[in-house]
């Protein structure tokens, strides 16, 4: 399938009929000096993004310790190291150094900033899967007006490291940018989005090609005490990493086991690359697009899942689901049974064949 041209002007215009503004303005602002429509991000190898509405800078890695500056959401800043610091009665006493003060680590979602070359055409005829490679992009929405509750909440949405999407067809504009256009093949409302293409990475079949899959007798445990996750062939450990699990008291801070990973031995029943989330109740809901590397293991909706949104593992903060760093739950996924197939990029079973997953205190 050829990559189609456009010329920048009728593409913006087409894409964004009815779309009340989303994300024009601040697509337009970087068309009449370069041909990249990405964000000018840090130089840096590892990045953070801040999480937050605001954050302080500190001049040390203590929360005590004297401001000497201020972050705020989605700004992007050199990552130098984690350090042990102090926060009293908090769980996590790291701080990231930047180059000039220190953040509470759990207000910096750990990214990169690693720019692709574009495919010019499409792999297959239907399309491909690609993992979000930069900090963040802002998006064009496609198919206008917004359906899904995240895109009508907000004037200027964006993708963020680590988000997952499917690719279904390719553009070029008049000024040598190469579009993608990106949807959710599982949980989706229907909203469809441009994207330019460099942002986002070619996800390869081998990426989740299975670990040991010949290996019958696996088992994942979740500690919901201690927030953590291990992975056992028989009765040798061969994974461990930090999560973090639904907690147990409510959006206002009352007792609740609405939010509460259910305890007990449950079996995963279905695995997807990537899905649409949304659940809860009005002030305390959720809408999240792309979430990769989905492992369910309830029949209440409860998966094991890559999370974008905070750096806290360690810390009770899900709404029932086991919350995990990307890479973590990539290698849960390739490691559990059953084996999702690549041409799918899902796969719905239980019983024989699945892997069990323990939940305990």
């Amino acid at each position: 399938m050829e990559s189609k041209s456009i010329s920048r002007r009728e593409f913006l215009k087409a894409s964004s009929v009815g779309c009340a503004g989303l994300s024009i303005l601040r697509i337009d602002k970087h068309i009449a000096n370069t041909n990249s429509l990405l964000p000018e991000f840090p130089q840096a190898d590892r990045l953070g993004r801040v999480l937050e509405v605001s954050v302080p800078l500190k001049i040390r890695p203590d929360i005590d310790s004297q401001d000497v500056g201020q972050l705020f959401e989605d700004d992007v800043v050199p990552w130098l190291r984690e350090v042990v610091g102090s926060r009293p009665m908090w769980n996590t006493q790291r701080f990231i150094e930047t180059p000039n003060g220190y953040v509470y680590a759990p207000n910096l979602q750990p990214v990169l900033n690693t720019p692709n070359s574009t495919l010019q055409t499409l792999p297959n005829s239907q399309g491909f899967w690609v993992e979000m490679s930069v900090p963040y992009v802002d998006l064009i929405l496609a198919n206008p007006p917004a359906r899904s509750p995240w895109l009508k909440r907000t004037a200027y949405p964006r993708l963020y490291y680590g988000q997952i999407m499917w690719v279904d067809e390719i553009r070029n504009d008049d000024q040598g940018v190469t579009w993608y256009r990106v949807k959710e093949n599982f949980g989706s409302y229907g909203d469809i989005f441009w994207i330019p293409g460099e942002a986002l990475r070619p996800i390869l079949p081998e990426e989740w090609s299975p670990i040991n899959p010949d290996f019958e007798d696996k088992h994942v445990e979740v500690n919901v005490t201690h927030q953590y996750l291990s992975c056992f062939e028989g009765t040798s450990e061969v994974y461990y990493c930090r999560v973090s699990t639904g907690g147990k008291y409510d959006v206002n801070g009352a007792p609740s086991s609405e939010w509460a990973t259910p305890l007990g031995t449950h079996t995963i029943w279905r695995k997807l690359v990537s899905t649409h989330m949304t659940g809860g109740t009005t002030g305390g809901g959720y809408d999240l697009p792309g979430i990769g590397w989905t492992t369910l293991f309830s029949g209440q909706g409860m998966a094991i899942h890559s999370t974008f949104w905070h750096n806290s593992y360690g810390v009770p903060r899900s709404h029932g689901c086991v919350n995990a760093k990307p890479d973590d739950a990539k290698w849960v996924f390739r490691w559990t049974l059953p084996v999702v197939p690549p041409e799918t990029g899902e796969i719905t079973i239980s019983g024989k064949g699945s892997t069990k997953v323990t939940v305990k205190e």
